[in-house]
This record gives C-alpha cells, structure tokens and sequence, in this order.
C-alpha cells in the first residue's frame, strides 16, 4: 500500500513538472515575441522600437536572433552567456539598460526558468557606465524589462 501510494504521489510530481515547464522555453524552431517600445542596441546595431521576434539559432542556446516582425531588415544575431536568477521568473520578459534615453538589450529570461541568457556589455555600453560612474558617484543604469508574450 505504502509502494502504491509513492508511486502514484512520484508519477504526480513528474506530470506536475511537465505541466509547470513552459513549452515556449527557447527550443529550436519556436519564438518568443515582444513589443519593444523604445529604439535599443544589439551588438552596436541600433533597432528601432517594434514588435519583435526571439529565437535560437541552432540546438546551442547560446546565440539568439532578434527579429523586427513588421520589418525584417531589423534584426541582430548575438551570443548570449547563461545567467542565474535568484527564483525562476513568472513571466517571460526582456531585460534592457537605461542609461538616459539609450538603451542595451542585456538579458532574455524564460518563465519558469532559473537560467536566462546573458548578453557581454557592448564597447558602447562599457563607455556610458564608466562616463557615469565618474559624473555621478557610481550611478547604475536604470534596469527596464519588456514582457514576452
């Protein structure tokens, strides 16, 4: 009876965890969208606000394309670091830098995922950080996160 009992008690938990895993984590093939309300930079490319498109650009998780949907001519491929959060996030969610009315794609966190992806600070970013850590009394940038839907 005991047996029976973890048995069923173990077969729940793993489909509790199968329905909890979101299905739009970033596996080959799918895409994250957001609508992104500001002009930011990828990789030194500026990209004007819009709806956009994230996904992986092969099995590795490491380099991701972001895509203007309404313009495909809008877009960057970047590599990406693994990060870890403190808890998994609720929601999906693009993480940028603020520095004034300038922004920096930093980070692509997953639902229900502890590890997101991490882009290096870009030449451009390192410059502004540094330029107000020696004006200000070493302000941080501001952090600002879209929701992915």
């Amino acid at each position: 009876m005991i047996k029976q009992i973890f048995s069923t008690l173990v077969t729940g938990g793993i489909l509790a965890l199968m329905i909890a895993v979101p299905t739009r984590a970033q596996l080959p093939g799918t895409s994250m969208r957001a609508n992104i309300p500001f002009d930011f930079m990828v990789r030194g490319k500026m990209l004007p606000a819009g709806n956009y498109e994230i996904r992986r650009i092969s099995d590795e998780p490491a380099g991701l394309l972001i895509r203007n949907i309404n313009d495909k001519h809008d877009h960057a491929m970047f590599e990406t670091e693994p990060v870890e959060a403190s808890q998994a996030p609720n929601n999906s969610e693009v993480v940028f830098h603020r520095y004034g009315d300038t922004y920096f794609l930093s980070e692509v966190l997953t639902a229900g995922e502890q590890t997101g992806r991490e882009l290096p600070p870009p030449r451009e970013e390192r410059q502004l950080r540094r330029e107000m850590a020696s004006n200000s009394n070493n302000a941080e940038p501001q952090t600002v996160t879209v929701a992915i839907y």
